[in-house]
């Protein structure tokens, strides 16, 4: 599923050719794709103009005027393509809703799986929605003090704290595996054991991950494409992810691969100790 630098991949993609126009017409080939009623969806949204692109978490924003906001989750398939009224080439495969706006513009949501969803709010739903959400973990505001103030209160895994979207916003499995790993933290450490240090050190990987994954497209493993159709290139820097038996590129050891809490995680048995007996002060 796309994280933190996907989703901000396509918000970028999509400020360089968002269409402008008021939205003409909602086409809606899945009504599965749409949270709400889909007769109310397609008449809130007409008459509408594509305004700004945002990110929040794992999320791409699309703000209308008059002030309404469309939240599209990628899922796991999920783009937005924008067409121009001349364009030629291939059409999207699996248009899941087409958006058609009055100078001919369409933004098209195309979605395979359907694993994706669109969900429009007003802005006060929005508001409610968005503080639901954990602090956005490149924000200035987020500050190793404030992570370990938040780490402080949980006893849950760090690798499962940090998949949280209502402890911090936009990390999925990927990225924090890899955070992980740079810390040199195990990702069964239950989360309100970390010492400052270590939790200086998981401030440092996660922001110095992100910030390099968002620069190079974001990862592509399989599905994953901006909207000009380009894969994510942070796929070749992965230390650990994906990586089980290879040797880790810090201390030569085999990664290792751990299931817990339903997801994978992947880690270095040399450069991430485990857990240790209570009692026991981490290093």
């Amino acid at each position: 599923m796309p994280e933190l630098p996907e989703a901000e991949s396509v918000v970028r993609g999509l400020r360089a050719h968002l269409p402008r126009g008021g939205i003409e017409s909602v086409e809606v080939a899945h009504g599965d794709l749409i949270r709400g009623d889909v007769d109310a969806f397609r008449r809130e949204l007409m008459g509408r103009r594509l305004d700004r692109v945002l990110r929040r978490g794992k999320n791409v924003v699309l703000a209308l005027d008059p002030e309404a906001f469309l939240v599209v989750n990628l899922g796991m398939t999920g783009r937005l393509v924008p067409r121009r009224p001349s364009a030629h080439g291939d059409e999207p495969t699996h248009p899941g809703v087409i958006f058609r706006l009055q100078d001919g513009h369409r933004l098209v949501y195309h979605d395979p799986r359907r694993f994706g969803s669109l969900e429009l709010h007003d802005p006060a739903s929005f508001r409610v929605w968005s503080e639901r959400l954990g602090p956005e973990p490149l924000d200035r505001a987020f500050t190793a003090r404030r992570l370990a103030d938040l780490l402080s209160r949980s006893r849950a895994p760090i690798r499962s704290w940090l998949l949280d979207q209502r402890r911090v916003a936009g990390v999925g499995n990927i990225y924090a595996n890899e955070a992980l790993h740079r810390a040199g933290i195990h990702p069964r450490r239950p989360a309100g054991e970390l010492t400052m240090e270590e939790t200086k050190a998981l401030h440092r990987g996660l922001r110095a991950i992100l910030r390099s994954a968002v620069a190079e497209g974001g990862t592509t493993l399989r599905d994953f494409r901006d909207p000009a159709g380009k894969e994510g290139r942070f796929r070749d820097a992965l230390r650990v992810y994906g990586r089980e038996g290879r040797p880790c590129p810090r201390c030569g050891a085999p990664v290792r691969r751990e299931v817990f809490g339903g997801r994978s995680a992947f880690l270095c048995p040399g450069c991430q100790p485990p857990p240790r007996a209570p009692g026991f002060t981490p290093r």
